[in-house]
């Protein structure tokens, strides 16, 4: 590495946010952003471990560990230590094909397989992948990529999220000539509608990808529903291959008695609508979608209940909770949460700040599990919680509710961020696509073959919900095995078919 010593001598240092009472007045990025000088600093605690785990992409027991898409992190944190910015930015293209993603919303599995980590706070290794990109867009190193020569070949993809983002961009520069359906009025899928604007801004990061995919030759073709507008079968007919990136959007529910009652939504419904509110006001106008005034209860710990507690505070909700269903985490590693597993703790991230920024303590309550929801002529009132215990059955960890522990809360308003089981099934089922047990579509990782010939799955219709940077490690390979099959002797063209 380009300074030994580095990491014996810099402490880890962080952007500076914008604070969170002020960043509540908008819905703009509020990530800071560190110098160049700072990050030459940062890059220079990047260490010669020898073996960087933070690129392995692994799975462990508690997850992710290391970097799915195998980013060359060591080399481009030695080149931003020497100054060679556009060079880090040709390794960061060699591996990731959308840096300006995740290096907003990934919760950087590579930063907790550090091995710098072991002992002291990792590399900031996120903050310049975000760095290195934004860089190459603001100098104009990051030109339309058009392919000199095309094949003949026609693929479709149903679904514009990062899987299937991913292997358009994978497959337009194989030359053969791509079309991506999305059912909504935007592409871009989890990346448009399923994250905040706040975290990932919409007009100046995603449409600025997706008009230099649009250039390169990618076809994007909204307001189309694949099983409704257009069946899967005629997508086969008409194209080469297909490949599902679909997402894993069917809820996980909360079947208690009251489910029925008004106000009890999904969180993507809220997180869809608040961002169509931003982009096309006047389309979304007079919804009764909105926080505004309300008690909220959000049941769900992850990221997407973190994102919906900031959309509430946005919408100027009148107060908000978070119900967690697992204990609180410790502050620092637990016996049975080795490095270089992703690190289980306790943090406050972007929502919870702003929680406490409003209403001066953090929303969460944890091991709480709900019981039933309370209503009055048809209309949610509250809900009835109990504290849970976590005993071991058969091996895995079950909650069990703790007698006399019940509670009442008041909501307006609940959000349910509880995951997603996968993808639906009835387009899937109507074209004959297997699918596994837990309701995936079945294909093995690596060559991501569904039953059905010259049609591939990726991202997490295949794998269940997962990481954006997972999706896409999956769409580029989705579209390398497709392009082999295209390669196979003697495969038509579909130019070459008979009606």
């Amino acid at each position: 590495m380009g300074k030994p010593t580095g990491f014996l001598e810099i402490k880890r240092q962080e952007a500076k946010n914008e604070a969170p009472a002020k960043r509540l007045g908008h819905w703009h990025e509020f990530a800071g952003k560190m110098p160049a000088p700072a990050i030459r600093n940062q890059a220079a605690r990047c260490m010669d471990c020898g073996v960087p785990f933070c690129q392995g992409g692994n799975v462990l027991p508690a997850g992710t560990s290391g970097c799915p898409v195998y980013n060359l992190i060591p080399e481009w944190n030695d080149m931003l230590y020497k100054g060679h910015w556009q060079q880090a930015f040709k390794l960061l293209l060699k591996t990731n094909n959308f840096p300006e993603f995740t290096g907003r919303v990934c919760p950087a599995p590579c930063e907790g397989a550090c091995v710098l980590g072991i002992n002291e706070p990792p590399v900031t290794i996120k903050h310049h992948e975000y760095a290195i990109i934004e860089q190459a867009f603001a100098q104009g190193w990051v030109k339309p990529r058009i392919p000199g020569q095309r094949t003949g070949r026609k693929i479709a993809i149903v679904g514009s999220g990062p899987a299937g983002l991913a292997a358009a961009d994978e497959l337009n520069q194989y030359g053969h000539s791509v079309t991506v359906f999305e059912r909504d009025d935007r592409p871009g899928g989890l990346l448009m509608y399923g994250i905040p604007n706040m975290k990932l801004d919409k007009r100046q990061v995603v449409d600025r990808r997706l008009k230099l995919m649009e250039t390169e030759g990618v076809t994007f073709k909204t307001n189309t529903e694949v099983g409704r507008h257009i069946s899967l079968q005629e997508l086969q007919q008409q194209y080469d291959a297909l490949i599902l990136a679909t997402g894993a959007t069917v809820p996980r529910d909360l079947a208690v008695p009251g489910r029925e009652l008004k106000g009890i939504h999904f969180a993507m419904e809220l997180l869809t609508r608040s961002t169509k509110d931003l982009l096309t006001p006047q389309a979304t106008a007079g919804s009764c979608l909105n926080a505004k005034g309300k008690k909220v209860v959000v049941i769900g710990g992850g990221d997407t209940g973190t994102d919906c507690v900031a959309t509430v505070l946005r919408q100027q909700c009148a107060a908000v909770l978070q119900l967690e269903i697992m204990p609180k985490p410790p502050v620092t590693r637990a016996a049975d949460n080795p490095w270089p597993e992703y690190p289980r703790l306790y943090k406050a991230d972007y929502g919870q700040q702003e929680a406490a920024a409003r209403f001066g303590r953090d929303p969460r309550l944890y091991e709480v599990m709900t019981r039933k929801f309370l209503g009055n002529n048809g209309r949610l009132t509250g809900l009835v919680t109990t504290k849970v215990k976590w005993l071991k059955k058969n091996g895995h960890p079950v909650p069990a509710a703790l007698p006399d522990t019940g509670a009442t809360l008041e909501a307006d308003m609940v959000l349910l961020a509880m995951g997603f089981t996968g993808p639906e099934p009835q387009m899937l089922q109507l074209a004959g696509i297997a699918l596994s047990r837990q309701g995936h579509i079945k294909a093995t990782y690596g060559n991501y073959a569904t039953n059905q010939p010259g049609v591939f799955a990726a991202g997490d219709c295949r794998r269940g919900q997962s990481l954006v940077v997972w999706a896409i490690n999956e769409g580029r390979g989705a579209a390398r095995a497709c392009h082999q099959y295209l390669q196979a002797p003697n495969r038509k063209n579909s130019t070459d078919k008979v009606d």
